[in-house]
């Protein structure tokens, strides 16, 4: 055993997220912990970190154990440089470097009466630094692994985006090597390459590992454990994510065919009880007093609570677009001296799915965002079709703006809609109640992501441009969204890096590769 817990239950303002949670993880053991946004996997794990106190139970680590948390944002603040921040958690190795080289100059200047003890030490250092040498080594492989490229690493942590920041803290924890790593979206901030490259590192991994994902693949690579959160309650399973999912339906389907079976049962015998107090003969009363005394002996089943996590979405365009949608011609972007693509030509026909893939700094954003007159491409000729209508799903949720509530950005871009039609549709993206008054700058990011999803639908575009689409949902909302794409009459290009997704959606695929 390296952790384990034992009962925990934790509320906010009044309300139960988790209640009587027990879960353990063995040595070199991977395990995912799943359940839909809002469930309280985040609060969970920040439980087990020690950033967040439960409310009842405990948590247990093994004796002498180290862990680690990766967070979903890790702001690391700073002024060294990416490789100098990844030597701080191997500073003892440095420091006996340093002492070596040090070591070297004193024997030269010594006398045989010191020489025997400077040279035992001598020995010693220069034992332990052949073992430890390849940890110089293995951070370039991990820096490289998560997706920076060597001109980057001089580059101070405090200029780099919050996504690389995370994979730089990332890159430290694998460095350290726990005896268990907490990991909460660690694929949020990775291309396909460096997800597979975790993938490979994590099955590797000889210690233990604890994440927290919405990535299908990636959990069905990994973990042999599924501790799911479910209406409050903890559940284990042993398997990987698609044996939990076909485990926990089947569950699910016997439970709710006992509790119908004894329901049928319960309102037969009440009929027969009522039938026997019809008859009004003292004898069939007695008989009706002796089933209704055996029917309150029957122990009721509660019927099992449905999770509350689908989306009602759906996508339909205002107006058909001509055959010819999109047209790309020589299309080139730099932003100083560092040339993101060049060249590029596209077209996209009516009806497409069009999944744009490439590691990161290859411009795919970029590209999103000159098709959407956000950024000028340096050179190159782009004409979109007759009667295209264009909608953009921006990542980082520019298009919201952050001062105002649920219901004012809907209704400041749709005017013509009545409030109850408004509330309407966010009930159906699961904000109810006062909900819709909540400010988009308290949202989390799945929820930030959905209210851009209530915007795009609303559109009626014809035209969908999608920036990582996928990002923040849970697994049921990726399946809601998949079967709106699929459904979609329309066209479509997005940039994802969600495999499962792209499989189930994309009809075509454009890789973008620096040169």
């Amino acid at each position: 055993m390296v952790l384990s817990t034992g009962n925990i239950s934790k509320s906010f303002a009044g309300e139960k997220l988790i209640e009587g949670a027990s879960i353990l993880i063995n040595e070199g053991e991977k395990a995912a912990l799943v359940g839909i946004n809002g469930s309280g996997k985040t609060t969970f794990l920040k439980i087990i970190a020690g950033e967040l106190s439960p409310d009842e139970g405990i948590v247990t680590f093994a004796k002498d154990s180290s862990f680690a948390y990766l967070k979903q944002i890790n702001d690391i603040d700073t002024d060294l440089s990416i490789e100098e921040e990844l030597t701080t958690v191997i500073k003892p190795i440095l420091d006996m470097e340093e002492r070596f080289i040090k070591l070297q100059e004193e024997i030269s200047k010594a006398d045989e009466k010191g020489l025997e003890e400077l040279y035992s030490e001598y020995d010693r250092l220069q034992h332990e630094l052949e073992l430890n040498n390849a940890y110089m080594a293995k951070s370039i492989g991990i820096l490289k692994g998560l997706g920076f490229i060597e001109e980057e690493f001089s580059r101070k942590v405090s200029t780099l985006s919050g996504g690389q920041k995370t994979r730089v803290y990332l890159a430290k924890i694998l460095l350290s090597e726990p005896d268990i790593i907490l990991l909460d979206e660690p694929t949020n901030h990775l291309d396909l390459s460096s997800i597979e490259w975790l993938e490979s590192y994590l099955n590797n991994y000889k210690k233990a590992v604890l994440i927290v994902s919405h990535d299908r693949y990636f959990l069905d690579k990994i973990v042999t454990k599924v501790i799911d959160i479910d209406n409050k309650k903890v559940e284990t399973y042993n398997g990987n994510y698609t044996e939990f999912t076909k485990k926990k339906k089947e569950l699910k389907e016997t439970a709710m065919r006992a509790y119908l079976n004894r329901e049928a049962e319960i309102k037969r015998q009440e009929e027969v009880i009522e039938k026997l107090k019809s008859f009004n003969r003292e004898k069939s009363v007695k008989r009706a007093e002796s089933r209704q005394k055996a029917l309150d002996k029957i122990e009721r089943i509660d019927k099992p609570i449905e999770e509350k996590s689908d989306m009602n979405l759906f996508f339909s365009q205002s107006i058909e677009s001509g055959q010819d949608v999109l047209h790309i011609e020589g299309l080139s972007k730099s932003f100083g001296h560092r040339k993101l693509f060049e060249n590029v030509n596209i077209d996209i026909k009516r009806g497409e799915h069009v999944a744009i893939l490439g590691d990161n700094g290859t411009g795919k954003t970029t590209l999103l965002k000159i098709l959407n007159n956000i950024i000028e491409p340096d050179s190159g000729y782009i004409h979109f079709g007759t009667n295209v209508c264009m909608a953009y799903y921006d990542q980082e949720h520019q298009v919201l703006h952050m001062d105002k509530t649920l219901f004012d950005e809907i209704s400041d871009t749709y005017p013509e809609m009545t409030n109850t039609r408004i509330r309407n549709i966010l009930a159906a993206f699961l904000f109810t109640g006062e909900d819709v008054y909540k400010k988009i700058s308290d949202l989390s990011g799945g929820e930030r992501g959905r209210v851009s999803l209530v915007k795009l639908m609303l559109s009626k575009a014809n035209f969908l441009l999608l920036d990582e689409p996928t990002n923040h949902l849970d697994i049921v909302s990726k399946d809601v969204l998949e079967n709106a794409l699929n459904s979609f009459p329309g066209t479509v290009c997005y940039v994802s890096h969600d495999r499962y997704f792209i499989n189930k959606t994309a009809t075509r695929i454009l890789d973008l590769t620096e040169n």
